[in-house]
């Protein structure tokens, strides 16, 4: 099982990076977020699972060993495999997942992608305490205005994830801004961030 992997990331897709390690390119899931913070030819570290199906090889990656674990528990849960795992990893930093199942808080967990009600109270009776204590607090996403909704989609749609583009529109929500000038200034508050 490969379970660790250093090299340089080759191409950045949506939903996967491939990252050259020696003479082979291997093709790596990952979250959202840890997508977003890694850059073409730059040398990484990831801890890996490797799904074993009848008719495929997928092999996950995080760039943290605690997101790593986090994604093999969620997957004992009955109904969540490894997309819907990797989505809970999306929306939730394992912290604010554990915070999430400490608190019971079904409402919170169905912001995951393919979570409903019964998932949800499934994943609070399997996992309990399995990924250990929340050392946060949970920090929900920064309330937003109408315009800075729309600003928010107009965002994703560019290429931006949708957490980046909440924090970016946040400090203008509520100033009474237009969308267009919103989106102007959300652009230059995020910059660089993309790669």
């Amino acid at each position: 099982m490969i379970s660790y992997l250093t090299g340089k990331v080759l191409f950045i897709k949506g939903d996967h990076v491939v990252i050259q390690a020696q003479s082979l390119g291997f093709r790596v899931y990952m979250p959202a977020r840890s997508i977003s913070t890694v850059r073409h030819n730059q040398d990484v570290e990831v801890y890996t699972n490797l799904v074993v199906r009848e008719d495929s090889m997928t092999l996950f990656g995080f760039l943290t060993e605690d997101e790593s674990e986090a994604f093999e528990i969620l997957q004992t849960v009955s109904g969540i495999g490894p997309r819907t795992a990797i989505a809970a990893l999306d929306v939730f930093t394992p912290d604010e997942l554990r915070a999430a199942l400490a608190e019971k808080d079904e409402k919170r967990l169905q912001k995951i992608p393919g979570i409903g009600k019964k998932s949800a109270q499934r994943m609070i009776l399997e996992i309990g305490d399995k990924l250990g204590p929340a050392t946060g607090t949970f920090e929900p996403a920064p309330a937003v205005d109408e315009t800075g909704d729309e600003v928010i989609k107009a965002l994703v749609s560019l290429g931006w994830q949708k957490q980046q583009a909440e924090s970016a529109v946040a400090q203008f929500s509520g100033t009474g801004m237009n969308a267009s000038d919103m989106l102007r200034a959300a652009l230059v508050n995020l910059g660089g961030n993309r790669g």
